[in-house]
């Protein structure tokens, strides 16, 4: 287990080392943050097209409800932890799983 205790090495060498770890989580929260809101946005626009039974004024309350609820329930329960997990996992120096010692030298 020692040998999983020393600085993991990058591939891309030693600049990379700090940026890494911001950019990834970064990287990851637009990335999830730009296909939240297209999932939101097309709830929003099915809402919508449901307003003859349902009534206009009714549909545009329910497609605002229903796309925000979506964005922001995906955003704080699967972007947010997510992202600090990844954060954390490149901070951290001492790995003690192999697999993501190995793994950690390829980001």
């Amino acid at each position: 287990m020692e040998e999983f205790n020393n600085q993991q090495r990058s591939v891309f060498g030693t600049w990379w080392e700090p940026i890494r770890k911001w950019f990834y989580p970064v990287w990851l929260l637009y990335e999830t943050t730009i296909r939240f809101y297209e999932y939101a946005f097309d709830i929003s626009l099915y809402i919508i097209k449901q307003q003859e039974s349902i009534g206009e004024y009714v549909a545009q309350i329910l497609a605002i409800t229903c796309g925000l609820a979506t964005f922001l329930i995906c955003t704080f329960y699967l972007t947010v932890p997510t992202c600090i997990i990844l954060y954390k996992f490149f901070k951290e120096d001492k790995l003690i799983n192999p697999f993501l010692y190995k793994i950690k030298k390829y980001f």
